[in-house]
């Protein structure tokens, strides 16, 4: 199977360099190529891309509203987003992780890393990894209380939806086991050392992992990170 991936850069030579790496792997392909926000989510919505490379800083239409504007159309919610970043966790990554983006990576990333990532997000799985999940864990014990993060939960609307599940809700919806995978999962642990904790296979560990997604309709590993510290089942540092 084909993934297929579309860049959005307003650098024409980093674009052409990520078009290029991408388009002489086999088994990925370039369906689209934008210049700036507005051009990516015209590309999104013409080839519906498994996976958007998707630049912050663009003309036009930032990377950041871009990205709200793919995740939250129903005809492009199938695309997933990564951004592509020069600085490590900045405040636009974050900013892009509440549009809806299912990850991050910094410009300077290797090749073969860019292309696992790639296929990884396409896959549905997680995009962040273990350290990179760790940081995005700190980053919520300095977000101020009343940042409001996109809730996750099934059936979540109006304004308490604003704040996220409660804990009860999430608890009510979950097996205990599957309360314990998330608050592991928001602890940053990959699979493998979900499974190393609690003495089961990674392939059990990666089923756990996939119910919560498919539970919470969260999209990707971040937004379980989110959802957990949303409804109070794992709490921030001081």
């Amino acid at each position: 199977m084909t993934i297929t991936v579309a860049v959005a850069d307003d650098q024409a030579l980093v674009r052409a360099g990520f078009c290029g790496i991408i388009a002489a792997t086999p088994g990925l392909t370039v369906v689209g190529e934008a210049a700036n926000g507005a051009e990516a989510v015209q590309a999104a919505r013409a080839a519906k891309p498994d996976v958007m490379l998707m630049d912050v800083r663009m003309p036009v239409l930032d990377g950041i509203e871009a990205t709200r504007r793919i995740t939250s159309a129903a005809e492009t919610a199938g695309t997933k987003v990564i951004i592509l970043t020069t600085f490590d966790l900045d405040e636009y990554v974050f900013s892009a992780l509440r549009a809806g983006a299912s990850g991050f990576l910094l410009k300077d990333t290797l090749p073969a890393d860019l292309l696992t990532a790639i296929r990884v997000v396409a896959a549905g799985e997680a995009l962040l990894a273990p350290s990179v999940t760790r940081r995005l864990i700190s980053e919520f014990s300095r977000i101020p209380a009343d940042v409001q993060w996109p809730a996750c939960a099934p059936g979540a609307s109006g304004p308490a939806a604003a704040h996220g599940p409660a804990t009860s809700d999430i608890t009510r919806l979950l097996t205990e086991r599957e309360c314990e995978v998330l608050r592991l999962v928001a602890s940053g642990l990959s699979n493998g050392e979900i499974a190393e904790r609690l003495f089961i296979s990674p392939a059990t560990a990666k089923t756990h992992v996939a119910h919560l997604l498919a539970k919470l309709d969260a999209r990707d590993r971040v937004q379980l990170v989110i959802t957990a510290y949303q409804c109070g089942l794992v709490a921030a540092s001081p």
